[in-house]
């Protein structure tokens, strides 16, 4: 049975990953358990599996005595001296108790607990396999769903994607094959617990990185990204080398690479402008796609006002106010917008402005 035992060991270390050390921990752990169970003792025992010899045995201490009164815990002083001369009385020795039949007992008790550590030790092992994919995009398939969750299938794992951090404009189906974003990995008593979002920031973020090498390999950089998942979303961009164009990086020839990610978020509106440490270009550019006349800078309340053509203004503002929103969002810069003749009448578009300006153009294209 001892050999066995060791068979098994072997085994589940290379068909399920799991370090011997801790396959032998939770069997010396069974084997004690099955002892004391068995045997009706409460000796301070110990379990000795020997790994080169396949064999298995079980230690007490016990305390050296003149008479025995309670054998389980205690040893005369003659049995003792045979065992070496050097022992005394209130001495405490460790001696072999493995029973004859042991091998067959512990078999049956410790099988129910050896599957339990093994059940850990693998989610152990699958948690540190995930742990490392925080914050990343994994593809998976949709398994289930119930009103709090819909579930997919990560490959080893399943990921609970909430309603929280879906996209309120996407249908999920069982079997669906969909990219999400793992927002956090934790090790709980049931095991491994992953919950994935559709809606992140961080989830465009890596699609660009993935479909951009500019953006992989850091010659363009991500600056900032403002998104309402599944409907809009602004992404800042900017290249410290002057000669690469991060926004034609981003979009890509004839807009392969920004479609490619519009198709993954089902159709998800994304607007790439280019960063400025330009408060007034930054600012411009994050309104795209509508024109601006002017932006006039308020740094000690880090707000904007920004004036816009009479016909721009709703697209400047935009449906339900997302545009100016989002661009908000994405400077970090407050924008109140007003119309030309707003502004005008306001006496806060100056009249070199009225000459240089043709509606059909804007001074920040």
């Amino acid at each position: 049975m001892s050999t066995q035992l060791f068979e098994a060991i072997d085994f589940l270390e290379k068909e399920k990953g799991i370090d011997k050390e801790v396959l032998l921990e939770a069997l010396e752990a069974a084997l004690i358990s099955a002892y004391k169970k068995n045997f009706k003792s409460a000796t301070n025992v110990r379990v000795e599996l020997n790994v080169e010899t396949s064999k298995m045995g079980v230690y007490a201490q016990k305390t050296v005595v003149e008479e025995a009164a309670d054998v389980q815990e205690e040893i005369t002083l003659h049995e003792a001296l045979e065992i070496d001369p050097n022992y005394a009385v209130d001495d405490v020795i460790e001696v072999e108790i493995t029973p004859k039949d042991f091998g067959r007992i512990a078999a049956q008790a410790a099988k129910q607990v050896v599957t339990q550590r093994v059940r850990e030790a693998e989610r152990g092992v699958i948690y540190d396999k995930y742990v490392d994919r925080e914050e990343d995009v994994m593809t998976g398939i949709i398994q289930r769903k119930d009103r709090r969750y819909v579930y997919v299938n990560l490959g080893k794992v399943e990921a609970k994607l909430s309603e929280a951090e879906q996209m309120p404009s996407e249908e999920y189906h069982v079997h669906d094959r969909l990219k999400v974003f793992v927002t956090k990995v934790e090790n709980t008593s049931k095991g491994p617990q992953i919950f994935i979002s559709r809606s992140h920031p961080d989830l465009l973020k890596r699609l660009f990185e993935m479909e951009v090498p500019e953006i992989y390999d850091g010659v363009v950089d991500i600056k900032s990204i403002a998104r309402e998942a599944g409907d809009r979303s602004k992404i800042s961009v900017h290249a410290a080398d002057s000669e690469i164009d991060p926004v034609g990086s981003c979009v890509g020839q004839r807009g392969q690479r920004v479609q490619a990610i519009v198709d993954e978020l089902k159709g998800e509106k994304i607007d790439i402008v280019e960063w400025s440490e330009d408060p007034v270009v930054y600012v411009s550019n994050a309104l795209s796609p509508s024109k601006v006349i002017d932006v006039l800078v308020n740094e000690k309340e880090n707000s904007t006002t920004v004036i816009v053509p009479d016909y721009q203004l709703s697209l400047a503002i935009g449906k339900r106010g997302q545009n100016a929103r989002l661009a908000a969002k994405l400077t970090g810069w407050k924008i109140d917008i007003k119309s030309e003749t707003g502004a005008k009448e306001e006496g806060i578009l100056q009249d070199h402005h009225e000459d240089d300006f043709d509606e059909e153009d804007s001074l920040f294209e």
